[in-house]
């Protein structure tokens, strides 16, 4: 036998090749397994709908409604043979004249949701459109579990949950809330229901997004390709430990059945609204008292802002905010310690806040940084409109110019009249606009008002033509414009001339 003699160097790479090659191999092991866990599913969701389903339960609500038989001529309200038919069917009902049968009747309309208990005594969470007018409830329980009346014991219309209660001689199998925001797109979900009326069923899938918005301003929904049809509203979305992530509240489709994109609402919000609905009947939400908008690139450049975070205010009614010292223009930067970024994000921390905290908000105002101390108000009792204040006579003959597009006129009290404006509009009325202009592409139509140029007031054409050249002479590109329409403000920057 041939033995080839190998050198120290020829050894010495080959250790290395070998112990590279080691480490490459359980590299790739340890890759494999952790690729196989993050992609792995349950092996059934069974156990799962075994622990859980007790605590759901099907809705039925009805409603009494009145109707009168037979064919009924329709009126139209204001016309001038109202009179003459209200009489005419007077004297044909019971009593009347003419009395027959056409007289009212009721007939009961019902309808179908979900809900799941959270309290051995007997609270059950639902979605407040599932209850909302009826005039009886009736909670069903799962697998012949019989039927009990609910009562309810407050609703929240903002986030469409409503909390009800019943009465049993026994304690009930209850689930409870898991924490949302610790969700990951990706992850497992099931909800569980009564859809179309079919009874307890149950729907896998995963978290599709986080933190959708659909039309609310204390939206955080949860976007699942679970299968969530009509009368799932109201049931739970659990997570993999039996917990209570989200409540089934919404389907994006276009024929009303499920395609895959359905949003519950995180329980981040839920069990702060539950808590509120079970100790006070309703909810207490923080109120700062301002009207703000976004901060665009636009805006940002013609207010010399740094960045866009921040919300912007138009407007300070009478308020918390106002009595603090807050003014529209001022940028709110910080709430309570906690970075603004967007207007919705403000509306969420400010509504989470206790009523009558005081609170530290840092405001960006002329470029110069302030904190001030606010005690917030109650946003279910706020009044949002503008206190009345005295309106200074305007020129008998008011003024016409064209700025930026924008045909504009001088405001007098006989203009506001023919507008339609209250008596302490102020500003410039837009009385025409050219189609093609920066002005009508930002939204600004004939009748929208312009109450500042460059954050400050203007109820004159020379005023606001001032307020360009100032803008121009400090090297602006562009000007911020206070627009009002129906007394709703906003700000909109054009590009100067």
């Amino acid at each position: 036998m041939k033995v080839q003699a190998i050198s120290p160097e020829h050894a010495q790479t080959r250790g290395l090749h070998a112990f590279v090659g080691l480490i490459m191999a359980l590299a790739m092991i340890l890759a494999t397994g952790l690729q196989a866990e993050a992609r792995s599913a349950p092996d059934s969701f069974a156990d799962l709908a075994e622990q859980v389903s007790p605590a759901v339960v099907n809705i039925t609500t009805s409603t009494i409604i009145a109707q009168r038989t037979g064919n009924q001529p329709m009126i139209p309200e204001g016309s001038p043979f109202e009179d003459f038919f209200r009489d005419f069917l007077d004297r044909n009902q019971p009593g009347g004249p003419n009395g027959n049968d056409n007289q009212p009747r009721q007939r009961r309309s019902q309808a179908l949701g979900s809900g799941f208990v959270i309290s051995e005594d007997g609270f059950i969470v639902t979605n407040n459109h599932v209850i909302d007018g009826a005039d009886e409830i009736m909670i069903e329980f799962f697998n012949g579990g019989g039927e009990l009346p609910a009562k309810v014991i407050g609703t929240d219309p903002n986030t469409d949950i409503a909390v009800l209660k019943v009465e049993s001689d026994k304690p009930l199998p209850f689930v409870t809330f898991g924490d949302s925001d610790i969700m990951r797109v990706g992850d497992w979900v099931m909800a569980v229901g009564n859809p179309l009326g079919q009874g307890f069923s149950v729907s896998a899938g995963i978290v599709s997004q986080r933190n959708r918005e659909l039309s609310g301003a204390y939206d955080d929904f949860i976007q699942t390709d679970a299968a969530i049809n009509r009368g799932n509203s109201g049931g739970p979305l659990f997570n993999m430990d039996g917990e209570v992530v989200g409540v089934n509240t919404a389907i994006l489709s276009p024929n009303g059945g499920s395609i895959g994109i359905g949003f519950a609402m995180s329980s981040a919000v839920v069990k702060r609204v539950v808590d509120q609905l079970k100790e006070f009947g309703e909810t207490r939400r923080g109120w700062l008292g301002v009207r703000i908008q976004d901060i665009t690139d636009d805006i940002a450049e013609a207010m010399g802002l740094e960045s866009t975070n921040g919300a912007l205010i138009t407007d300070v009614p009478d308020g918390p905010a106002k009595d603090a010292g807050i003014l529209p223009n001022d940028v709110i930067l910080s709430f309570d310690g906690t970075e603004v970024t967007s207007t919705r994000e403000l509306v969420r921390i400010v509504g989470n806040a206790p009523v009558g905290k005081a609170v530290r908000v840092v405001i960006l105002r002329e470029g110069q940084t302030e904190t001030l101390k606010i005690t917030l108000g109650r946003r279910e009792d706020a009044n949002a409109a503008p206190g009345d204040a005295p309106s200074e006579d305007a020129p008998d003959a008011p003024a016409e110019g064209k700025v930026l597009g924008m045909t504009l006129g001088e405001l007098d009290d006989m203009r506001r009249d023919d507008l339609g404006l209250p008596p302490t509009a102020e500003g410039l009325i837009v009385l025409d606009i050219d189609e093609d202009s920066e002005a009508f592409e930002k939204g600004i139509r004939a009748g929208d008002v312009v109450a500042e140029a460059g954050q400050e007031s203007v109820n004159s054409i020379d005023a606001l033509e001032a307020r360009l050249e100032d803008a121009k002479d400090g090297g602006r590109k562009s000007v911020l414009l206070l627009v009002r329409r129906d007394d709703n403000p906003r700000f909109v920057a054009l590009t100067l001339e």
